[in-house]
């Protein structure tokens, strides 16, 4: 599964998997899954900020959910040391969207998400998922999702 190709493919780019902002570890592998804490959207090396119903539209937050995915996709990768073909499925997402009280598109701009995962890793990709409004994320980030994925033992 050579997913650094289908990213390329994609014309996208796989982000350097940051380092934790806080006291917690980017990934935990136990019992055959992997939780992938939460991930902040990158552009340019910088948080993509902003709340949604305010100042990002539904397209600005599918964008800020897909590089959301990708470091995902990033810490993901750097705990199974590269070989995604330990992947056995993408089991569930949580995606945190920064937004207004007003705001009601949180599952659509969560499928920037989702529809990356799917492109990804096809079947393995689709998953459960919660979308959920919330006041404020850290360091002003847009989006934030974490991860459960299935994996394969090494």
């Amino acid at each position: 599964m050579d997913i650094a190709a289908k990213i390329a493919e994609l014309g996208l780019e796989l982000p350097k998997p940051a380092a934790p902002v806080a006291a917690y570890v980017p990934v935990v592998e136990h019992g055959g899954l992997l939780y992938v804490s939460g991930q902040l959207p990158f552009r340019d090396g910088q948080v993509v900020t902003g709340r949604l119903g305010e100042d990002v539209d539904v397209a600005g937050g599918q964008d800020a959910a897909q590089r959301v995915a990708l470091m995902l996709v990033a810490q993901i990768g750097q705990a199974l040391g590269g070989d995604w073909s330990r992947v056995a499925r993408i089991i569930k997402l949580g995606v945190f969207v920064n937004s207004t009280p007003g705001f009601t598109d949180q599952a659509k701009v969560a499928n920037g998400a989702s529809d990356l995962f799917e492109a990804l890793f096809g079947d393995a990709g689709r998953h459960a998922r919660a979308a959920v409004g919330v006041a404020v994320l850290p360091l002003g980030a847009a989006v934030e999702a974490d991860a459960i994925v299935a994996v394969r033992p090494a």
